[in-house]
C-alpha cells in the first residue's frame, strides 16, 4: 500500500527514543516536527546534525506542561499551514524519590509533565484529525506504568493514567479514521539509562531481562512507525509492550 505524505509531531523528540521515532517517520516520507524545552540551548546544533545526516526535521520550543504554551504551538502549527495527521505523545521528566520523602513539587511536576501533557498537546489537533477522518495518536508510556517501580509512584501513576487516556480516546474517535495507541518501552539504551552506575545498570536492570540487553531505540521506533501506517488502521487502544521479557502481561 503505498504511503501518503503525512505531518508528524514528536514531543520530546530531540531526546533518544524521540530522535529514533522522528527518524523513523521521516523515513516514511513524512514531514516530521519536533518540540523541545523552551530552554533547550542545544536545539540549533542539534537540527543541524540531523540535517547532516539527512534529516530536515521542524522544531518547536514548547513547555508541554503548561496549557498556554501549548494553545500557544497550535497557533504557530496553524499559522505555518501544518496540519498534524500523527502525534507520538513521547516527552516527559522523572523525579524519582519514594513516596514518604516525595514533595507535592515531585508529584505534581512529574504528572504535569508527562500526564498533563498528553491532554495539552493531543488538544492541539484532535480537530485537525477528525476533519480530515484520519490520525494516529501514539502515547508513549513505560514498562513502569504496567508493573510499578520502587521510588516512581508519581511516574508510574502518570504512565499508568496514560493508557486510560488512550483507550477512552480510543472509543471517541475510531469512527473518525483516527487509531489512539500506548506504546510501554522497557529499559532502552538511552542517555538516561547510561547515566545509571554500570554495576547497578548489569545487576539490577540488564540482569532482570530475559533477552539479557538493554533495548535500542531504533526497535521501538520502528514499532512506533508501524503503528502510524496505513497498515495499522484496524489497531487501536492497544498497549504494546517491548521489553526484553522484562514484564509479560
Amino acid at each position: 500500500m503505498a504511503t501518503e505524505r503525512r505531518t508528524a509531531l514528536i514531543t520530546g523528540g530531540m531526546g533518544g527514543l524521540g530522535q529514533a521515532i522522528a527518524r523513523v517517520l521521516h523515513d516514511a516520507g513524512h514531514t516530521v516536527l519536533v518540540t523541545h524545552s523552551p530552554g533547550n540551548s542545544r536545539a540549533d546544533a542539534w537540527l543541524q546534525g540531523q540535517a547532516a545526516a539527512g534529516y530536515e526535521f521542524q522544531a518547536y520550543g514548547v513547555d508541554i506542561a503548561d496549557k498556554a504554551s501549548c494553545r500557544e504551538l497550535g497557533h504557530k502549527l496553524r499559522t505555518a499551514g501544518h496540519h498534524v495527521d500523527i502525534l507520538v505523545n513521547n516527552g516527559g521528566i522523572t523525579r524519582d524519590v519514594t513516596f514518604r520523602k516525595m514533595s507535592e513539587d515531585d508529584w505534581d511536576a512529574v504528572l504535569r509533565a508527562n500526564l498533563d501533557s498528553v491532554f495539552n498537546v493531543t488538544r492541539q489537533v484532535i480537530n485537525d484529525m477528525t476533519e480530515r477522518h484520519w490520525g494516529r495518536i501514539v502515547n508513549i508510556s513505560s514498562i513502569n506504568g504496567n508493573k510499578g517501580q520502587f521510588g516512581q509512584t508519581n511516574y508510574c501513576a502518570a504512565k499508568a493514567g496514560m493508557h486510560g487516556f488512550t483507550m477512552a480516546l480510543a472509543q471517541e474517535v475510531a469512527n473518525k479514521g483516527i487509531t489512539v495507541n500506548t506504546v510501554s518501552p522497557g529499559y532502552l539504551d538511552t542517555r538516561m539509562v547510561a547515566a545509571v552506575p554500570r554495576d547497578v545498570l548489569e545487576s539490577q536492570i540488564i540482569a532482570r531481562i530475559p533477552v539479557g540487553r538493554l533495548g535500542r531505540p531504533e526497535e521501538v521506533a520502528a514499532l512506533v512507525g508501524f503503528i502510524c501506517s496505513e497498515e495499522a488502521a484496524f489497531m487501536t487502544g492497544s498497549n504494546v509492550s517491548m521489553n526484553g521479557g522484562q514484564h509479560m502481561h
